[in-house]
């Protein structure tokens, strides 16, 4: 049987023809890159490579790797530092409801994100960070008043930051840092420390008034025995030959008409040898 050379075995597919060539070229290279053995994993990102035929899992770092199509697949974990913003609701010693605002910075720890995989998937907010924050939150907050909760705030925070720490370390997180960014407490109790701290802010300044006005009788006192001092060493060493010169320093160059009598001022006395001259 001879060929028809004008046989187009395209044409005879239905509808082929109707296919563009960039949508063959764009499916093939999709084709390509699914089975391609090579996989690149970012700076921040270490991948978990599953083996779907024995179930083992495996940590592969940054740069190119090369896995078995089909049989492994890879997940991106990322390591770089995470923030988790939660608030969370707890009674205090007095059975005080407080809300308290937690701030947590942490990281995957890079060699244990298999086993990080393995108990949380890529879910480590949802199903570790946000459940242990409440109940560290509820536990260390139970251990104070609701008043010492803002009167002991570091010692507060340095035991929410080492529970915390303790329990992440166990699932091979990191924690890089916490803070208490705030608490807030029912309208009934801010009421009641603010009528608290009324009296107490009045006591306050009276006995600051107080220190004040014994500060100051103590200046008057030293100020009143330094003037007696300096008045006393002034009339000590006031002399006649000083009251004639000071007589001397006030004379107008005028003598009195009237001399005599028991109202006679004194005269200057004058050297005798100037009535030789």
């Amino acid at each position: 049987m001879a060929l028809n050379k004008d046989f187009d075995p395209i044409s005879e597919v239905p509808g082929l023809k109707k296919i563009s060539p960039f949508a063959i070229v764009a499916v093939a290279l999709i084709f390509l890159w699914l089975i391609s053995p090579i996989v690149n994993i970012g700076a921040v990102e270490r991948g978990v490579v599953f083996n779907k035929l024995n179930g083992k899992l495996k940590v592969i770092g940054t740069g190119f790797n090369i896995i078995v199509p089909f049989v492994e697949e890879v997940y991106r974990m990322d390591v770089s530092t995470r923030k988790s913003d939660t608030r969370a609701t707890a009674a205090s010693k007095d059975l005080q409801t407080v809300a308290t605002e937690i701030v947590l910075n942490y990281h995957l720890m890079p060699d244990k994100v298999d086993k990080i995989y393995q108990e949380f998937k890529t879910e480590t907010d949802k199903r570790f960070i946000d459940p242990t924050i409440q109940e560290v939150v509820k536990g260390v907050t139970a251990k104070f008043t609701a008043e010492e909760l803002i009167t002991k705030r570091q010692l507060v925070k340095e035991e929410m930051q080492e529970t915390m720490q303790s329990r992440m370390v166990k699932s091979h997180i990191a924690l890089d840092a916490l803070s208490i960014t705030d608490f807030q407490f029912s309208k009934i109790f801010n009421e009641a420390i603010e009528s608290k701290q009324t009296p107490e802010q009045l006591a306050l300044k009276a006995q600051r008034d107080l220190e004040r006005v014994k500060i100051e009788g103590q200046q008057k006192v030293v100020q009143a025995k330094a003037e007696a001092e300096s008045q006393r060493i002034q009339k000590e060493t006031i002399s006649p030959i000083i009251l004639q010169l000071r007589a001397i320093e006030k004379w107008d160059g005028k003598f009195p008409q009237v001399i005599g009598g028991s109202g006679a001022m004194p005269f200057i006395n004058i050297d005798a040898g100037s009535e030789k001259k």
